[in-house]
């Protein structure tokens, strides 16, 4: 599983108009293949700044994403509403099922 989380600061005035492309893209993303899940949530310490999260089965999903029209839409609207640097950090993310965990035994100690 592959997840993203981002963060989007939004220029002062523009949060309606940004949360509106948000919900596009929530509703268009939501169908792809792939997709896991993915929301937009305003950050708590900051009513100007959208928190991106989402999750793909798999890294080629993800890069189909980006090749779909409402993600084109999307980055040629956005760049109007934000003020700052948008951060997006990426994360392989390997699920383990029914599985021991490995417990190492620590190195004896030496007097």
């Amino acid at each position: 599983m592959i997840i993203v989380h981002g963060t989007i600061p939004l220029k002062s005035g523009c949060r309606e108009q940004a949360l509106d492309l948000a919900r596009t893209m929530v509703e268009f993303t939501r169908a792809e293949d792939g997709c896991i899940s993915y929301d937009f949530y305003i950050a708590l310490s900051d009513p100007n700044t959208l928190m991106l999260f989402q999750e793909w089965e798999t890294m080629e999903a993800l890069m189909a994403h980006f090749q779909t029209a409402h993600m084109d839409d999307f980055l040629q609207q956005l760049p109007e509403l934000v003020e700052g640097e948008i951060t997006t950090k990426r994360y392989a993310v390997q699920r383990v099922d029914d599985e021991e965990p490995v417990v190492e035994e620590p190195p004896p100690i030496i007097h």
